[in-house]
């Protein structure tokens, strides 16, 4: 009996669960999209490893609510059409994004042509194709 009760009572909170999304934005205010452009580097960018670097973004279309945003940049490489990231060891972390810009220390990592930086704010924008290269 406990068992029929219990389960006709989770078939009633899946079906109510799938049926009402819950939205996580307060009433009143607008879902805000961060994904400034990156500037900086370049398809002719070329760093080299150990090097300290500046990378830049667009803040011209960054919303003033989204100025105060923190923002997360990760390494990766473009292959086959795929983003390769480095997601356990980021190149930068907790930086505002209406900052447009974040120093970062070029890690220890192969020589290669296609590297991307990809900026997190509450989206992803990765920058186009750069060198690193050893020191």
């Amino acid at each position: 009996m406990f068992s029929r009760i219990a389960g006709a009572l989770l078939a009633s909170l899946l079906a109510t669960g799938r049926a009402s999304p819950i939205s996580l934005v307060p009433p009143g205010h607008a879902d805000v999209v961060i994904s400034p452009d990156i500037t900086s580097p370049t398809l002719l960018t070329v760093w080299t490893v150990g090097s300290t670097q500046t990378i830049t973004w667009d803040v011209s279309k960054v919303p003033q609510t989204g100025a105060n945003a923190t923002g997360l940049v990760l390494l990766g490489y473009s292959e086959d059409k795929s983003e390769n990231l480095d997601i356990q060891s980021p190149l930068a972390t907790q930086f505002l994004i209406g900052d447009g810009q974040v120093d970062i220390t070029v890690p220890n990592v192969t020589t290669r042509n296609d590297y991307i930086v990809v900026l997190f704010g509450d989206s992803g924008n990765a920058s186009p194709t750069f060198t690193i290269t050893s020191a």
